[in-house]
């Protein structure tokens, strides 16, 4: 986020771009589950989920993971922006955005759809990668006056339901495809079933399905064969039959 673009905007969104998540909550340092992942908008303050109560009837925003970045679900960030071009993944059956852009480590030459802002490579037709690229990219193109389309007036954001994530995502999440509603799957449990255990079992019914044809047409093509090896393996052992001494 650009310093001279953070000064113009208003508190709360200032102190959500520069807040760092989940940190241990430092009034509740010896309980589960203490991690910041919600921020207040009306007190611009990180809070966790056992900080709750004083909070109860304020705007409230959870706060997710997803490869170590901040993101936001796309159902909730639109009750406060306008995220049209923000470039959206899929994970869990969500669609999230990042909250701020993540900081490329090497130069990548990528010649095709980029971000605006900071040039990462994107999906056709996104233009941004996160909501503080697409803030900047108004800055520097409308001004202040510009921000006026982009906030939208929320007077009510309660937290959205809890799910089977608690506020965190897996890293197994992929881009969400333009005009497709297609999503992934849950990774390693998170209300799924492990991939590696259906291919197991799938494979182990192929095998059994092909040993049990292979059985039957043996039978068909041999079956005095296969009638005479049945009778030698069920036949009772009895006392030697001995040839007669003469």
């Amino acid at each position: 986020m650009l310093i001279s673009s953070n000064l113009l905007l208003p508190p709360w969104l200032q102190a959500l771009l520069a807040e760092k998540f989940f940190d241990a909550c430092s009034t509740h340092k010896g309980a589960r589950k203490n991690e910041k992942n919600i921020f207040c908008l009306d007190c611009c303050i990180s809070i966790c989920p056992h900080c709750l109560s004083p909070h109860n009837s304020h705007r409230l925003l959870q706060i997710r993971r997803y490869v170590y970045n901040d993101v936001l679900r796309l159902d909730d960030a639109q009750k406060l922006f306008d995220c049209a071009f923000v470039q959206s993944y899929t994970t869990n059956s969500a669609k999230v955005i990042f909250l701020n852009h993540r900081p490329q480590t090497r130069i990548v030459n990528i010649r095709g759809n980029n971000c605006s802002t900071c040039d990462r490579g994107l999906q056709y037709p996104y233009l941004f990668c996160s909501i503080s690229c697409k803030v900047d990219h108004i800055l520097t193109t409308k001004g202040v006056s510009g921000l006026s389309s982009f906030f939208c007036d929320c007077k009510f954001l309660p937290l959205s339901e809890p799910g089977s994530d608690d506020g965190l995502m897996t890293p197994d999440s992929v881009l969400e495809p333009t005009g497709s509603a297609k999503t992934s799957s849950s990774s390693g449990g998170y209300g799924g079933v492990d991939c590696k255990t259906l291919a197991c079992t799938a494979t182990t019914e192929i095998v059994r399905k092909k040993r049990s044809s292979l059985t039957n047409s043996c039978r068909t093509m041999f079956p005095r064969i296969t009638e005479i090896s049945s009778n030698l393996m069920n036949r009772r052992k009895k006392a030697p039959c001995r040839a007669p001494l003469y």
